[in-house]
């Protein structure tokens, strides 16, 4: 019995452990997320020994969950503020990777009822509480079915500024809040009164995007005016990245800013930054 013991001994010594494969966690905006997923099918082929997940949450996910470690990337459709900056001067860096257009969407049926364009301050109006049918706006004798978002939405943050004139506005005229853009597009699809605020690679037959701006002046969310600057609701997308990031992460993010990370960025429905 001893020497079986001795000799098991012997055999636990001599065969190695095996080493734990290498993670990068990346989780935060729903917006980012098709690209980062997209770009993540490649990266693994490259790195086959590599454990790399990718889910969503909404910016400030991927804000917090990078400032307590427990991600090695974070994704947010929206800059720093002033205080996460300070926070995180010297410990995060904030990389862009894309560029996109923060949509003003109606459901099909207002968009084929007259509603084609609405004014930052018509906008406004309704978020507020202040136009409360679509009559007002020169569309169909039906009350505005308003779609807000989770304050820690990157999409909120950028859409409140420029239209509510700060990301912390409230906007009493709303009677839904959403989360994802998944979760916002499929309310106001199968809505026929709905207005809200998607990322243009959101948009389908049954959600449509009003051009903003005064009239003889309105702009629809596209790809070119986002690049001409036109578009007045718009935001780059970012990475968050510590500064002593590990190489994985390092190479993960050059990938995405590489010719064929921003190939996968275009293909996905946004704009390259180069």
């Amino acid at each position: 019995m001893r020497h079986r013991l001795l000799i098991l001994s012997l055999l636990f010594v001599l065969i190695p452990v095996a080493q734990a494969a290498e993670q990068l966690r990346v989780a935060g905006s729903t917006t980012v997320l098709p690209i980062v997923a997209e770009a993540a099918k490649y990266f693994r082929q490259q790195h086959p020994g590599l454990s790399l997940t990718v889910s969503g949450g909404g910016s400030g996910v991927g804000v917090a969950n990078i400032d307590r470690g427990l991600i090695e990337i974070g994704m947010a459709s929206r800059d720093l503020t002033a205080t996460e900056k300070q926070r995180f001067q010297g410990k995060v860096k904030q990389v862009a990777i894309a560029r996109d257009a923060v949509a003003v969407a109606v459901s099909k049926a207002v968009y084929e009822a007259g509603v084609t364009q609405l004014s930052l301050a018509q906008i406004a109006a309704i978020y507020r509480g202040e136009i409360k049918n679509w009559q007002q706006v020169g569309g169909p004798d039906s009350r505005i079915l308003v779609i807000d978002k989770e304050a820690s939405r990157g999409t909120r943050h950028v859409f409140a500024r420029a239209v509510l004139g700060s990301e912390r506005a409230r906007a009493p005229g709303a009677t839904i809040i959403t989360g994802s853009n998944n979760e916002e597009q499929t309310v106001i699809a199968n809505s026929d009164k709905a207005i809200g605020m998607l990322s243009h690679a959101w948009l389908n037959d049954a959600v449509r995007a009003v051009a903003v701006g005064e009239a003889g002046a309105a702009v629809l969310p596209t790809l070119a005016t986002v690049a001409d600057g036109s578009y007045p609701i718009q935001r780059q997308l970012n990475l968050l990245l510590p500064q002593r990031g590990g190489k994985m992460s390092i190479a993960f993010v050059g990938f995405l800013l590489s010719a064929q990370g921003q190939q996968i960025v275009q293909q996905v429905g946004y704009l390259p930054v180069h």
